[in-house]
């Protein structure tokens, strides 16, 4: 089982309910991953997009868990004032936290970020924010109070995957204990099934599956990448090698003159 903040979850995927053609298949979508926690902007459900009440409808539904995110924030207030909002609305103390500092990639101000997590985790909130891989900022976050980090993969909506991987296996080997989410860039399956293998805790996935051509068959894969990636690693791959091994052995191997 999945741990954040001391609750139990099933599934190790997260997914985000941003972007899908339709409420029938952001439905079907979460259906098919069987994911227990599903992420919601505040700003894009209170201005109307999906006419409010009926999106709280099909998340009651579903009787998945609620994860509110300050997508979209820049300033260690406006992402504290979303946060609370959020709260309020969603009735949860939890959050994932967003402090953009760079609009191109849309990667993390983990300076503001570390200042909003001290802020909200003093005030009650357990959370789960959008990092880099950086170890420092990591370090920061912790302290700061938060228990779980989410690194991104690669810039948000970008499909790249998981851009530098000797900086997450570095994160993943200096906070063993922690529970690490790979959170924006994975664009396929077997970027999510990589993450697993590498020793990730869980990943978070939106514009990959709400963007594929068949978004319920796409969140279904995921959901077997995920499985498939977590029993790899608990199964202790095999390490590369240089050179070639040969599978069938040598010796005994018959001679013919």
């Amino acid at each position: 089982m999945l741990e954040l903040y001391d609750i139990e979850i099933g599934s190790r995927l997260l997914l985000g309910t941003a972007r899908y053609p339709s409420p029938a298949v952001l439905t079907e979508a979460i259906r098919a991953s069987r994911a227990e926690v599903v992420t919601v902007s505040l700003r894009r459900e209170s201005s109307g997009e999906r006419a409010g009440q009926g999106f709280w409808s099909i998340i009651r539904s579903l009787g998945v868990r609620v994860l509110p995110n300050t997508a979209g924030c820049h300033s260690v207030q406006e992402a504290v004032t979303t946060a609370q909002m959020g709260r309020e609305i969603f009735g949860t103390s939890w959050v994932k936290l967003e402090v953009i500092g760079e609009d191109d990639t849309l990667q993390p101000d983990v300076f503001g970020l570390v200042e909003a997590a001290r802020i909200l985790t003093a005030d009650g909130f357990q959370v789960l924010p959008y990092t880099t891989e950086d170890l420092i900022a990591a370090e920061r976050l912790l302290r700061a109070g938060c228990r779980v980090l989410m690194p991104w993969g690669a810039p948000i909506g970008s499909g790249r995957g998981l851009n530098n991987l000797y900086g997450l296996k570095a994160l993943r080997a200096h906070f063993p204990d922690v529970p690490l989410v790979i959170d924006a860039g994975i664009g396929v399956p077997s970027h999510a099934a990589q993450a697993m293998e590498l020793g990730f805790d869980a990943v978070l996935i939106n514009t990959a599956v709400a963007e594929a051509a068949n978004p319920v068959a796409m969140a279904a894969a995921f959901a077997q990448a995920v499985e498939a990636g977590y029993a790899a690693r608990l199964a202790g791959p095999m390490e590369p090698r240089d050179m070639a091994a040969p599978s069938t052995p040598v010796m005994g191997r018959a001679f013919l003159g």
